[in-house]
């Protein structure tokens, strides 16, 4: 591998190759086509490797492999479609590829110049072929910046990172800016810091460069623990790009004095840890780390350290002491890292992606960032979108963009057009938004005056189908879980928290249940020691806010709206039912012949069987679980076959009046004869009570009567149900 001596040296292997990064281009005059596939975890998992080999054999036996360049690349972002791959000039996109479809490919495509639609994406509402990368919404909307060339180039070859502009921004700081101009640059940008809590980058960049250190070091750490559940932002970052972040760490370094930087990254991540060791080894080779760096007398190196998977560890203080050896455990701050961090000297803690910004921020300007997002929140932000989203994967999308343009614009809306529910952002230590906050701006201070935050980018997307108190239960649980139990609001009080949400999930939930978690909450936000302990509650207290109902429904009516607390639902089906009928008992009647049986499990909580049978909105058929296999049950027509077969146009002979055991009949008047009125005389008879039904209008029925015409439900069979009830 050449040494890089000088600034010249890197600018003329960057000549030699930038063509190559040009062929990776829309429409793009390159002779070469070049076939790009996605070598992220996520597609690695599906076979990416094989179809690789498949695409290599294939162009080999056609004898067009000096045609035909193939590259795996890092995550193109779009995990759920993999494997893909994307065949420059034309920029299309194949997805969820296996070996044998690869000759197919090479035949029609390479060979014949015809696009194999079969293969290509297709618009998820419409199932309409979309053959170019650039006309999938999916990426439409995206506005990468950290991620400029991750998808595009091999993370594994240094000269396709210095193909891109690569080193440029870190050779231009140390042989020709000073280092409080760099700072200077990184402050006016607006880059935010993006592990969570958005503390302005240059700021503590500028407070640790200022530091004086005691032991004579100073040290730069990328945080790359990764902990929340459904977060892969910093890992797809590390495998696609680990150049550019190792780049802005060396540029971090020079600019705060350290000669070096340790990338805290957790053992779950093989793939990533692969491919920093590849590129800090390459970097070392070509002299671009190491000893007297291009000859500037600028020392830098960079570590690895793997973390076992606390995600208690993604605080920069229990970090730095997993660093050290020691327990990963918090510390009370002050002292900030920035005054004593890694064996007590100055230290600059960033997140992934914070580091992946500052090369493009030295190479375009930092007018260039700034001009992108909003006043407050500067540039661009990377979310994980997952969930019950039709679209899965990793987007970068310009702050300021809406919640609602990301879940349907780029995540093309819920999955099987569901009703959006919630979005979990920001893990953890987030919270739940409502449908009432699609419109609420991506930026720092919208989301915490919305009651969640940006967090790390984590963003869970939850349809009607999912229970928040089940949710929120998930997450203390976690949470709960994690805590490093040093300090007693965090030990106990989650623990404490987790048993109530344990006893509400399970229908044993009681009166002041909610005001109970709300105070614990309350609590453990203003004395836990640390961020995790300090945002432990926000998942509980946000679902409490905006979802209270649900939490009631639990409590007082044992009930689980959403159908999922296993406790309290026998059917999802059931569980829908507005009235409570038994579906699967009356179905399950009905199928075996025994008709009156049936008629007489639905007259136990409705009185209007064919009512319910001819004009019911049938919630329960969107929650019949033979939709996991392929349609739902037609349940509201088995109704009303059930009421044709087992009564006679509206008659049928009603359940038995109960006998009371203790106390006298009572003489009861129910004020109005539409359906509530005489639903509640049905019961109030069935329990022995004498009622009488008082009317003004000429004829009992109410909304039945006078709100559904004829033709859909017929007054006479109105009348045979009514006079089945009085």
């Amino acid at each position: 591998m050449k040494k890089i001596n000088t600034l010249e040296d890197l600018l003329k292997i960057k000549s030699q190759k930038e063509d190559l990064i040009k062929a990776r281009q829309y429409e793009s005059n390159s002779p070469k086509k070049h076939v790009l596939i996605c070598g992220g975890t996520g597609c690695t998992s599906s076979g990416c490797q094989e179809v690789y080999e498949a695409f290599v054999e294939a162009v080999e036996k056609k004898g067009i492999s000096d045609k035909i360049e193939i590259v795996k690349t890092g995550c193109n972002g779009i995990c759920e479609m993999g494997p893909l791959a994307v065949v420059y000039p034309e920029g299309s996109l194949y997805i969820r590829l296996k070996p044998e479809d690869v000759p197919i490919i090479v035949d029609e495509h390479f060979v014949n110049g015809k696009i194999v639609e079969d293969l290509v994406y297709r618009d998820p509402n419409s199932d309409k072929p979309i053959s170019s990368i650039h006309e999938i919404p999916f990426f439409a909307k995206q506005n990468k910046f950290a991620r400029m060339y991750t998808g595009i180039i091999d993370p594994e070859v240094i000269d396709e990172y210095i193909a891109t502009g690569g080193y440029e921004s870190f050779t231009k700081a140390i042989t020709s800016m000073k280092p409080e101009d760099i700072i200077k640059q990184i402050k006016e940008s607006g880059l935010r810091g993006r592990g969570g809590g958005g503390f302005p980058t240059g700021m503590k960049w500028e407070f640790t460069a200022k530091a004086v250190s005691k032991t004579g070091m100073k040290y730069v750490v990328c945080n790359a623990d990764e902990g929340d559940p459904g977060a892969f932002m910093d890992r797809s970052q590390l495998e696609g790009d680990p150049h550019s972040v190792i780049e802005g760490m060396a540029i971090a370094g020079y600019a705060i004095g350290a000669n070096h930087g340790y990338i805290y990254c957790r053992a779950e991540y093989p793939l990533a840890i692969d491919r920093l060791e590849i590129a800090i080894g390459q970097a070392r080779d070509m002299g671009l780390f190491g000893k007297n760096i291009l000859g500037t007398g600028f020392d830098f190196d960079i570590e690895i350290r793997m973390g076992a998977g606390a995600f208690v560890c993604g605080e920069e203080t229990a970090l730095i002491a997993s660093i050290e050896g020691s327990r990963g455990e918090p510390k009370p701050k002050p002292p900030f890292p920035a005054q004593e961090g890694v064996w007590d000297s100055p230290t600059v803690v960033n997140n992934v992606e914070t580091f992946a910004n500052v090369p493009p921020i030295m190479k375009f300007g930092a007018d260039f960032f700034s001009k992108l997002g909003t006043k407050g929140s500067k540039g661009t932000k990377i979310f994980a979108l997952a969930g019950a989203i039709k679209n899965v994967g990793l987007i970068e999308v310009p702050m300021g963009i809406s919640l609602g343009e990301i879940v349907y614009d780029i995540g093309g809306g819920i999955i099987g057009d569901k009703e959006f529910k919630s979005a979990q952002i920001g893990g953890p230590s987030g919270g739940c938004l409502p449908k009432k906050n699609l419109n609420v701006s991506i930026e720092y201070e919208s989301l915490k005056a919305a009651g969640a935050m940006m967090g790390s980018g984590g963003l869970i997307i939850m349809s009607e189908d999912t229970c928040m108190v089940d949710i929120a239960r998930y997450f203390m649980e976690f949470v709960q879980d994690e805590s490093c139990g040093k300090c007693p609001p965090c030990r106990i009080g989650t623990k404490r928290m987790l048993e109530i949400l344990n006893r509400i999930v399970e229908g044993k939930g009681k009166e002041g249940d909610i005001e109970e978690l709300i105070r614990l909450g309350e609590d453990i936000k203003i004395t836990a020691i640390c961020g995790l302990g300090q945002t432990a509650p926000n998942p509980v207290l946000s679902t409490i806010a905006n979802f209270r109902e649900e939490y009631e429904e639990h409590i007082k009516n044992k009930k689980c709206p959403a159908g999922v607390c296993a406790e309290l639902v026998y059917a999802p089906c059931q569980n829908a039912c507005p009235a409570g009928v038994n579906v699967p008992s009356f179905v399950a009647l009905t199928s075996a012949g025994r008709y009156e049986e049936a008629l007489r499990s639905h007259l136990d909580r409705n009185p209007f069987p064919v009512a319910c049978g001819m004009t019911c909105t049938h919630p329960c058929e969107y929650k019949c679980r033979r939709a996991t296999l392929d349609e739902p049950l037609a349940i509201r027509e088995v109704k009303r076959f059930m009421t044709e077969k087992g009564g006679n146009g509206g008659k049928y002979p009603m359940p038995e009046v109960m006998k009371r055991k203790n106390g006298q009949a009572k003489k009861i008047a129910v004020i109005g004869g539409g359906p509530a009125g005489l639903t509640c005389a049905y019961f109030l008879r069935r329990l022995g009570h004498e009622v009488m039904i008082y009317e003004g209008q000429e004829k009992m029925g109410g909304m039945l009567r006078y709100g559904i015409p004829e033709y859909r439900y017929p007054k006479r069979i109105l009348d045979n149900e009514i006079q089945n009830i009085i």
